[in-house]
């Protein structure tokens, strides 16, 4: 199969609303008409109902209930609700696939979103909202894989398991491609910024990359702290293995490392939406 025969199966690609895609391809722009966004949004029963639930749960804390997305602008401010309307339109792109836990994958993806807007936060050049939705995004190829072809998508990790090979061998393997690669695609196909599908396709191994992203080495830095806190390490550990290449290729902060522990306790706010 080659990736541009996987976009051709519209049917089975993940449906982010058109408000979504808009406000994606202007986060970088001064200029953007966020009045209208959020006008589309709340036009848009489904998305607004999810976020105003999220608004008005016990993570926010607001003093009164929101029963409104303008409402809610005025309370949480235009910047903050952007983070919530992109992983609610990404996160319910889709609503089953076969062999991936859909709940625990968005949960996982929010908290590298989180994660990767708090490392933008330290002193790099990456605007936080570009950061936030390239972790949210960063593995939606392996979505793709599954969509396309569950059962050789879940043969994968068995032939990781029998031949020792790493999952982008795997992956090749079974599809003629990389997870990144297709993800990269489906990012350039909905016209994303390009830079978010050079996050996506370069995260794993953003050093090596002929052009490195320091947007992919954000998403990078926040993969391993996520990790990191699935596997309970503590904040000396995560310091004591922490990439300082990365970490410049990134643009933070050089005392970063040094306040970890804060990472590690994170909470993306965000799981309801999973």
């Amino acid at each position: 199969m080659e990736i541009r025969e996987l976009l051709k199966q519209t049917d089975r690609l993940p449906n982010v609303p058109d408000v979504v895609r808009q406000l994606i391809q202007q986060l970088n722009n001064p200029a953007a008409d966020y009045g209208e966004i959020a006008k589309k949004v709340s036009n848009d029963q489904t998305l607004s109902l999810k976020i105003l639930r999220l608004v008005n749960s016990a993570h926010f804390g607001l003093s009164r209930k929101v029963s409104s997305i303008e409402q809610a602008v005025v309370m949480l401010g235009m910047v903050r609700l952007k983070t919530l309307v992109i992983a609610s339109g990404i996160a319910g792109s889709v609503q089953e696939v076969k062999g991936i836990d859909l709940k625990k994958f968005w949960s996982d993806a929010f908290q590298v979103a989180a994660l990767s807007k708090w490392f933008a936060e330290q002193g790099s050049q990456i605007n936080p909202d570009v950061a936030f939705t390239a972790g949210l995004i960063h593995n939606i190829g392996q979505l793709l894989l599954h969509l396309a072809d569950p059962i050789k998508a879940q043969a994968i990790q068995a032939l990781i398991e029998e031949s020792n090979c790493s999952p982008d061998e795997a992956e090749k393997e079974c599809f003629g491609f990389t997870s990144q690669e297709a993800g990269q695609a489906l990012l350039d196909m909905w016209k994303f910024p390009k830079e978010l599908g050079e996050a996506v396709l370069q995260y794993k191994h953003p050093a090596s990359a002929d052009n490195p992203s320091p947007l992919a080495a954000i998403v990078n830095l926040a993969t391993l702290v996520h990790l990191a806190t699935h596997k309970g390490e503590s904040a000396e550990i995560l310091q004591a293995k922490f990439p300082e290449d990365i970490a410049v290729l990134a643009g933070i902060s050089s005392n970063t490392c040094d306040v970890l522990e804060e990472a590690l306790i994170l909470d993306s706010g965000l799981s309801s939406l999973a």
